[in-house]
Formats: C-alpha cells, sequence, structure tokens
C-alpha cells in the first residue's frame, strides 16, 4: 500500500470576516489563488488526479473545479466537500485514502471560506439592522443544543460538562493571541503563508490577532447568552467569523518527491449533538489508536479553539501537556475560516514541527452537529 506524504503545504493569510482586508475577496479569488500558489512550487511531471476543496456557504457548487479550470488544469476534476468545521481536513483525508488506495497519485486537497462574500452572507433590513446569515442547520433543533447557536451546543455544554470556568476560559484565549502574535513576529509562519492582492493592497499577515488584548478586557465582555444562569462565552473566548485559504499536495511516496509529512492516520466521529466540544477527545484518541501510538509519543497538538473550551476540555481528559497545544494561536486568535480551518491546521503544524525537527503530531477540531476529527501526522525533520 503506497503512502500519503505531504509535499507542500501553503495558506492564504486569515482575514477577519465583513471588516477586513478580504471583505471584498470571494471564494474563488481564494481558491484560485493557493491552487496557483501551489502548482507553481510542484516539481514533478505527474499529472494531477484532483482538487478537492472544504466549502461551504457558497451555495452548492463545485469551487474546486472553478479553480481548476481558471489556474490552467482544465484535465483536473474537482470535489466539494462538507463536513462542517472539518470539510478542510475532510478533504485532506480523502486525498491520502484514495492515494492508499492506488486510486490517485497526486492530490491537491484543502478548503476555502469567505464569510465576507458568501450568499447572504449579510444583508441589510433597515438603516442600522443586519439580517443573520441563512445557515443549513448541521442536527435537529434541541433546547440543550440549538442547531444554530454554537455559544450553547460547542462553548457552553463543553464547559459545562468539563468544569471549565470563565476565567480559565479566558485566560486560554489570552494565551492564544499571545502565541499568533509571537508567531507573527518571530516570522514563523514565513513558509506557509502565501500573500494575495486585494482591492485594498497586498494582504500578507493574519489580522485576527489581537496584541492589545489583556485578561481585563475579555473579563470585561458581556457574555453571549446573560439569561442563563452562569453563562461563560464571549465573543472574545470563542473564535472569529473569518476569511481565507489553505492547500496541500498530498502525494505517493512512489514518486519520490521530497516530504514534509506522512499522513499515518486519520478518524471521524459522531457524538450527541449537545456533546460536539468533546468530540475531539473521542476523535484523537481513536486516530491514536489507528496509528499505534501513544500520545505521550505526540510533539504537537492543535485543537481547534471554535471555542476556548474545547481545547482546554482535551487538555485534561487526555492529561496533554498544555504547552504542546496551539503553540502558535488557533480559532481565539488566528480565527476560524469554517471550511479552511482543517486544513490550516494541518499546514501550520507542519511547518511548526519541522521547525522544531520532526516528529508526530495530531490535529483535531470539533464540527457542527456533533462530530469530531483528528489527523496523525508524522513529520520529516527539515
Amino acid at each position: 500500500m503506497p503512502e500519503a506524504v505531504i509535499v507542500s503545504a501553503l495558506r492564504t493569510p486569515i482575514g477577519t470576516a465583513v471588516k477586513g482586508t478580504l471583505r471584498e475577496t470571494t471564494a474563488f479569488d481564494l481558491a484560485h489563488h493557493v491552487v496557483e500558489a501551489t502548482t507553481k512550487q510542484l516539481e514533478t511531471d505527474a499529472p494531477i488526479d484532483d482538487l478537492v476543496l472544504g466549502e461551504g456557504r457558497y451555495g452548492g457548487g463545485v469551487i474546486a473545479r472553478h479553480a481548476a479550470v481558471t489556474a490552467g488544469l482544465t484535465g483536473v476534476p474537482g470535489l466539494a466537500h462538507n463536513r462542517h468545521c472539518a470539510a478542510g481536513m475532510a478533504a485532506v483525508q480523502t486525498a491520502a485514502a484514495g492515494i492508499r488506495a492506488g486510486m490517485d497519485r497526486l492530490v491537491l486537497a484543502g478548503g476555502v471560506n469567505a464569510d465576507s462574500t458568501a450568499p447572504k452572507s449579510r444583508f441589510r433590513v433597515g438603516p442600522e439592522e443586519w439580517a443573520d446569515p441563512w445557515t443549513s442547520p448541521s442536527h435537529p433543533d434541541r433546547p440543550d443544543a440549538p442547531n444554530l447557536d454554537m455559544s450553547i451546543t460547542v462553548g457552553w455544554n463543553a464547559a459545562v460538562k468539563s468544569g471549565i470556568s470563565r476565567e480559565e476560559l479566558d485566560a486560554w484565549a489570552l494565551r492564544s493571541h499571545r502565541n499568533a502574535i509571537s508567531a507573527i513576529d518571530e516570522g514563523r509562519f514565513g513558509d506557509e503563508v502565501v500573500p494575495i492582492d486585494t482591492p485594498f493592497g497586498q494582504f500578507a499577515v493574519d489580522e485576527h490577532p489581537r496584541r492589545t488584548t489583556t485578561l481585563e478586557k475579555l473579563a470585561s465582555l458581556k457574555v453571549l447568552h446573560p439569561e442563563i444562569d452562569g453563562f461563560s462565552i464571549t465573543a472574545g473566548n470563542a473564535a472569529g467569523a473569518n476569511d481565507g485559504a489553505a492547500l496541500l499536495t498530498v502525494a505517493s511516496d512512489e514518486l519520490g518527491l521530497p516530504a514534509l509529512a506522512t499522513i499515518r492516520s486519520w478518524a471521524s466521529v459522531g457524538v450527541d449533538p449537545a456533546d460536539t466540544g468533546l468530540a475531539p477527545i473521542e476523535a484523537i484518541t481513536k486516530a491514536a489508536r489507528k496509528a499505534g501510538i501513544s500520545l505521550g509519543e505526540v510533539k504537537l497538538f492543535e485543537i481547534n479553539e471554535a471555542f476556548a473550551s474545547v481545547p482546554i476540555a482535551a487538555v485534561r481528559a487526555l492529561d496533554l501537556d498544555p504547552d504542546l497545544v496551539n503553540v502558535n494561536g488557533s480559532g481565539c486568535s488566528l480565527g476560524h475560516p469554517v471550511a479552511a480551518t482543517g486544513a490550516r491546521m494541518i499546514v501550520t503544524t507542519i511547518h511548526e514541527l519541522r521547525r522544531r525537527g520532526g516528529g508526530l503530531a495530531i490535529v483535531a477540531m470539533c464540527a457542527g452537529g456533533g462530530m469530531g476529527s483528528a489527523t496523525v501526522l508524522e513529520v520529516a525533520a527539515p
């Protein structure tokens, strides 16, 4: 069975939706940009077998095929993937599956998300009033797990069930911002970010991390549901709404291309929708078991901060060293361009662990509707 290796890993900078630099950039623009940048890096005559992109909010088209055509890859088909927040990760897993099955040898896989320009992402209904975006629900609506309010279904439920306080949530969010700002200032994203031209100039640096945030500022934010006794979720300890894209080249090791990482295993799980924020715990355990590794062997984790309660719950349940988790920030700071986040996390983890000398990594996340997904990587030394 061929091994599935990753031979390139790129992403756009992440923009803040609606008010950020990518506010007039479409998902099609973002996808074209990362596909073009990736193909320029490829050093092989092997044909590209497929282009798989996680996508959402764009009405059911196939952005991957659109990007293939605009990038001059007319002979490459496209596949649209949607596993909610884990769509970009699912795209990479699907690429790996095709390669390990011997059906493909070279696949571009990732995700794209443009909240700012998605159809009905924002529309005015009054002089100072905006309508909420329409979103397809991922599970039947329930009082304990509203299908369009993840602050309860994911953030609050995970915090309550794991005994996480508001102070702990805010402290984790502050840590996330500080880690992201340090990574930016130290140039740790230099090998992964491909700048993109926008109507507002060239965009090259993630703009969502807040350099001036403090614990006091986070503590002063109002909770999202003051009518719920003890509610602890705020805009500060939750992920943002964001725009961005990420793309990896997944190849058969039989091509002999220099590998950044090998995909050792992956796993997705379903849990009760009210336990969505706890789903990464099961996904990490399942993926590690499939890879035949112990969590003590893992040198780096990224567990998406859809809400700060999600990684905190996983750290507690799995007895992880928090110093190995989200070392460059995650959803609370870098942001959560939903359909792209899973691929973005893989991109960032590969480059960071190569900087540290290589080894095993696990990237994991929850996904709306009671899902979780995780991918085990063995990252090559530089």
